[in-house]
């Protein structure tokens, strides 16, 4: 599979899309002033216990208070109260050797946020999840730095391996390297794209996230809530970092700086690769170059054509999204049942680029074409968990039911990406209120008595198709226009024109051929 990130950047921010194949997959939008993203590390005081919810409302800054789950305040809290407390007083013995740190007690899984948590401490939080339409920042204590090879989640000394890793030998290998080489007090997980990589490698990404975790240290003193206390990477070096791989092909970049930067973080994290980056500087936009621009206005909206004559509807709810497939003028030669799993395999193509693309998140329902064979629904399904695997939100999937419909819960990270790409009516410009051609037809008898006392003896009038075809109707002599002569004694020639709005019209002088202003 061959990958591309194309990156427009121009005043109002960033925008990064990822093609896989020429395919528009994934679309990012970065502004300058955005906050709260996924990753940052606040300094946050708590607010309000609720403990119905078992949850705490903490301030970060941000317009609403964010929320924090008991769920998510991590075993090891009460070590992580402690580091904040002392890093911000800059009273402890363990200068800025984190391994000399000594943990609290685990608290337990099922227990309640009022017995971990009182007189509103301040506390160092986790994004989990950026605001979302009304709902303020969702929070978490279960801190972790990532890097490229790794992730350092400090309190522990816990090392996982990635399960995409399949090889029983590299797993073993990855175990003993990163056992040796870990620090003290921090537990590692090690990533997919590790796999294969030499010690050296493993090692400079750990001592890079310790770093990191010794600047947070320092920014902590003498702090006071609510303050950032970490930055995520922006934007294009987090997708860098969690995508690069053998597959991308190029990096091409609309602006000297930020290739610059693309380039010296590429050298860094992988310097076989720093030549795929490149300028696109030939005067057309970046986007319209790479063919975004056409994907993007073909891929939004509620319908979402296949190739094949298929369709797909797309509904949102409060509550979950609806997916419904429809077989449209697919060609039924092979027979029903064969129809229906090749245009629900096509579906399924479509509908995990669509997931990605709008970043779906929570529940999802796919109502696909019914099918009566078992072995079919499972193909489908184990085609679905296939495509799946491309996807780095955390997803679940469900057999088919005996409705038709497939359940998926996706995790979903940022706001939902929905791009409008219909266009504002020229007729009513976007009011939604159009005059009735009754009383328009009145506006032009006006118009035209006005003309004519005026010394006009020739009038071409300029009007839609469906205007004209209203002002000509009628058999013989019955059509307004044939009334009007009667009635003024001028001939009004009507001219159609397929560009005019339904409700503007023109008069014209035949001689001349100039528009008359009213």
């Amino acid at each position: 599979m061959n990958k591309e990130l194309i990156i427009n950047s121009s005043d109002g921010g960033v925008e990064i899309a990822l093609l896989e194949d020429k395919k528009l997959v994934e679309l990012h939008y970065e502004h300058g002033q955005d906050q709260f993203a996924v990753g940052d590390l606040y300094l946050g005081k708590v607010k309000k216990l609720m403990p119905g919810l078992n949850a705490a409302f903490v301030d970060v800054g941000y317009e609403k208070d964010a929320f924090l789950h008991y769920t998510d305040l991590s075993p090891y809290f009460r070590s992580l109260l402690k580091f904040t407390k002392e890093s911000i007083d800059g009273a402890h013995g363990w200068g800025e050797d984190f391994g000399k740190f000594k943990n609290e007690q685990e608290i337990l899984k099922s227990g309640k946020i009022t017995d971990v948590i009182s007189n509103r401490p301040e506390i160092l939080v986790q994004i989990l999840k950026e605001p979302i339409s009304s709902k303020g920042p969702r929070l978490s204590c279960e801190i972790s730095l990532p890097g490229r090879f790794v992730v350092l989640t400090p309190f522990n000394d816990v090392v996982a391996i990635s399960r995409k890793i399949h090889s029983a030998d590299e797993r073993k290998r990855l175990q003993r390297i990163v056992e040796s080489i870990k620090p003290k007090n921090f537990g590692v997980i090690v990533r997919t794209a590790a796999e294969g990589k030499a010690t050296a490698e493993l090692h400079a990404d750990i001592l890079e996230l310790e770093t990191m975790w010794k600047n947070t240290q320092r920014n902590l003193k003498g702090a006071k809530a609510p303050l950032i206390i970490l930055n995520e990477q922006d934007k294009t070096t987090s997708i860098l970092r969690d995508l690069l791989s053998e597959s991308f092909q190029r990096i091409v970049v609309n602006d000297k700086k930020l290739m610059a930067e693309t380039k010296e973080y590429i050298s860094r994290i992988a310097p076989e690769k720093e030549e795929i980056v490149s300028l696109h500087n030939n005067g057309q936009s970046i986007f319209d170059t790479f063919g975004i621009t056409k994907q993007v206005k073909s891929s939004f909206g509620k319908t979402v054509n296949l190739s094949s004559g298929s369709y797909l509807i797309i509904e949102h709810t409060e509550a979950l999204h609806v997916i419904d497939v429809n077989s449209g003028t697919r060609s039924a030669d092979s027979g029903q049942e064969q129809n229906a799993l090749a245009t629900n395999m096509e579906a399924a193509t479509e509908i995990t680029r669509q997931m990605r693309l709008r970043d779906l998140g929570g529940i999802v329902i796919i109502d696909f074409i019914d099918m009566k064979l078992p072995e079919h629904k499972k193909q489908l399904y184990e085609f679905m968990e296939e495509l799946m695997v491309n996807d780095r939100a955390r997803h679940t999937l469900l057999p088919i039911t005996k409705f038709g419909l497939m359940q998926i819960t996706r995790q979903r990270l940022r706001p939902e990406l929905n791009i409008t790409t219909s266009e504002v009516c020229p007729a009513c410009k976007g009011t939604g209120k159009v005059g009735p051609t009754m009383l328009l037809a009145d506006d032009i008898e006006k118009d035209f008595h006005y003309l004519i006392n005026q010394g006009h003896k020739e009038l071409s009038l300029h009007v839609h198709p469906i205007l004209a075809a209203y002002l000509t109707k009628g058999m013989f002599f019955n059509s307004l226009i044939w009334k009007w002569y009667f009635k003024y004694k001028v001939k009004l020639k009507i001219v159609e024109d397929n560009n005019a709005p339904l409700t503007v019209y023109h008069f014209y002088d035949p001689k001349t051929e100039d528009m008359i202003k009213l």
